[in-house]
């Protein structure tokens, strides 16, 4: 769908550009002091409603900021059972990514008969393929425990199931807007992309069927959390936690897994590698298969040697970065966020209907900040933008919580110099004082 719209989107930009150059639009007053002014963008690192609140007394300079994220339009019963786990809920990014990665991985081992990594990564694309169409844990979980192969669809499942790679065919993606200080539900608007051949049509290993009456003997199959509950990328853990939350609470309500009630063990990716690792160290020792998580690729690409090693399964509800779809992970790294492969076209589009035409692109200095940027450079270029008008710029990330914030002085003057009408911000949590930096440069932001 996304691609089907390049061409429409080259000619949108330069419609937008006559119109900008023979009409007065935006701030009347800003534009008569000669003010540079620049649109705001941002990505799922930073669309949240819990992000103004990063910019502290300056939260406003948010208001009009748009930005992609992968999302599908969710149920109100879905957000309804979330909130029933968490009451302050006001974010919903990547809740229905997360319950789905723990029914997935919570169905496959039924499948398998087993709690072993090894066994249970051998059924987690065929879960999604298939098979018998099932959408809760329930249906699911009764059929898996008959020996009857199934077809998993849920919240961010919609379409189609894995590729042979363990990553999601198809994906939603929602273009959201700040307006004043929260992002307006009534102007989020929703494109497909991917398409349904990719899905896998491999036959997973024949189905266990679970025998009748109760094994004392079967260890309950143990789940743990590497989510982002300190770090940068902390903004967004309530709602994967609210995800995994209700997962488990509504596995274990439809019985559990292999007779037994499935067990969580909670942990802490704290963005940074080190708590990460430390985090897969404890997950090993307690006997857990199936760790979810980490929150940011940067980070599950640090701790994926470990996970590997241990021969435990790492399933990310949120990591992006599209060149985690080939890393080396002997068959035992899984997501159901959608690669970067395919945001970076719904960025180009939303960024492009705006006419821009002079476009910086910052991005924190990981393999999910560095990885979009240049998907986005690309499909810009694409799109007929040409190189020259369009600059990266990266910054540092704080390598802990004690570390001093970004400084990004200098790149806000790199801005202002090149003259840009369009800033896209690549970062978690810590991307505020790109924006901050910004405003004190002089740039006015376009609201």
């Amino acid at each position: 769908m996304l691609v089907s719209r390049r061409s429409r989107v080259a000619s949108l930009a330069a419609c937008a550009t006559i119109l900008l150059a023979t009409s007065a639009c935006g701030n009347d007053k800003a534009e008569e002091k000669g003010a540079q002014q620049v649109r705001l963008y941002g990505t799922d690192g930073n669309m949240l409603n819990s992000y103004p609140a990063e910019l502290k007394e300056r939260a406003n300079l948010v208001d009009g900021m748009k930005g992609t994220t992968p999302l599908t339009p969710l149920p109100e019963d879905f957000k309804s059972r979330l909130r029933s786990v968490d009451p302050a809920l006001t974010d919903y990014l990547y809740s229905a990514e997360t319950y789905d990665a723990v029914v997935i991985g919570v169905l496959a081992a039924q499948l398998a008969g087993s709690t072993d990594p090894a066994a249970i990564a051998k059924q987690i694309v065929g879960v999604t393929n298939n098979g018998q169409r099932c959408e809760d844990p329930v249906t699911c979980l009764t059929l898996a425990r008959a020996g009857r192969d199934i077809e998993y669809r849920s919240v961010s499942l919609t379409r189609a199931g894995f590729t042979d790679k363990g990553e999601p065919a198809t994906a939603s993606y929602a273009t959201l807007t700040f307006d004043g200080q929260q992002i307006n539900d009534g102007k989020t608007e929703f494109v497909g992309a991917g398409t349904e051949s990719a899905a896998s049509t491999k036959t997973p290993p024949k189905p266990k069927k679970q025998p009748s009456g109760d094994k004392p003997d079967q260890e309950p199959l143990i789940l743990g959390g590497l989510l982002p509950k300190t770090g940068d990328l902390a903004l967004s853990y309530a709602p994967m936690a609210a995800g995994a939350a209700l997962a488990i609470r509504e596995v274990n309500a439809a019985g559990g897994a292999l007779g037994k009630p499935v067990t969580w063990v909670d942990g802490d990716d704290g963005t940074n590698p080190t708590v990460a690792k430390a985090t897969v160290a404890k997950h090993v020792s307690d006997g857990v298969s199936l760790i979810i998580g980490a929150g940011a690729s940067g980070i599950s690409r640090a701790v994926l040697p470990d996970v590997v090693k241990a021969g435990k399964i790492l399933f990310s509800p949120c990591n992006t970065d599209a060149g985690l779809t080939d890393v080396e992970d002997n068959g035992l790294y899984f997501r159901t966020a959608p690669p970067d492969s395919l945001q970076g076209r719904a960025l180009a589009d939303v960024i492009l209907r705006d006419g821009s035409q002079k476009i910086v692109i910052v991005a924190r200095k990981d393999s999910y900040g560095e990885g979009l940027q240049a998907t986005a450079r690309d499909e810009l270029q694409k799109a007929g933008i040409a190189e020259d008008r369009i600059k990266l710029l990266t910054y540092e990330p704080p390598a802990d919580a004690k570390a001093p914030p970004v400084d990004f002085t200098g790149g806000a003057k790199e801005i202002k110099d090149f003259g840009a009408d369009a800033v896209l911000v690549i970062g978690f949590g810590e991307s505020a004082q790109v924006i901050r930096a910004l405003a004190d440069s002089g740039v006015q932001i376009r609201h």
